[in-house]
C-alpha cells in the first residue's frame, strides 16, 4: 500500500490545501502565509496589473477590476467577506478579459496584505511575495528614469 500510495502521489490523511500553481507560473516551495505555491516567474502582464494596483489604476476593465472577490471556489485561504479584491491580467492575442487576474488580499489601509495570481479562472492560485512585489516596484522606477 506505501508502495501505491508513494508511486501515485496521493494518499494523504485530511483534507489539504490547495497547492497547484497556476499554469505560466513557475512553481517554488509552499509559502507559511497561506499554505499555498509561491509564484515563481509571472507573465509580464502580471507584474504590469501588479504596478497598476499599487499605483491605483487606471484599471483596463473598471466595471470588473478593483472589485470584490468572493473566493466562492475555497482556493484561498478563508477570510471575512470583502477581504480579497480581484484584477485582470491581459492576456495576449484575445479580445477579452480571459482566465488570468491578481488577487489581493487585506489593504483596508491602504497597503495590500497578500497578493496571489491565477492563470486558469480561480482554479488554482499561487502567492507573490512581498519581496517580488517590492523589487517590481524598484524595477519599475528604474525603469522611468
Amino acid at each position: 500500500m506505501l508502495g501505491a500510495c508513494l508511486l501515485l502521489g496521493g494518499c494523504t490523511q485530511g483534507a489539504s490545501p490547495r497547492l497547484s500553481t497556476p499554469p505560466g507560473a513557475s512553481p517554488t516551495i509552499p509559502t507559511a502565509a497561506s499554505g499555498l505555491d509561491a509564484c515563481g516567474a509571472l507573465p509580464r502582464e502580471a507584474w504590469e496589473t501588479v504596478s497598476l494596483v499599487e499605483d491605483g489604476g487606471p484599471f483596463p476593465y473598471p466595471d470588473n477590476d478593483d472589485k470584490r472577490f468572493g473566493n466562492y471556489e475555497g482556493a484561498l485561504p478563508k477570510q471575512k467577506s470583502g477581504y480579497y479584491r480581484e484584477y485582470t491580467v491581459d492576456t495576449p492575442g484575445i479580445n477579452h478579459r480571459g482566465a488570468r487576474r491578481i488577487v489581493t488580499g487585506g489593504g483596508a489601509d491602504g497597503d495590500v496584505d497578500e497578493w496571489f495570481y491565477t492563470a486558469d479562472h480561480y482554479e488554482t492560485f499561487c502567492e507573490i511575495s512581498a519581496d517580488d512585489v517590492t523589487n517590481n516596484a524598484a524595477r519599475n522606477t528604474e525603469a522611468t528614469r
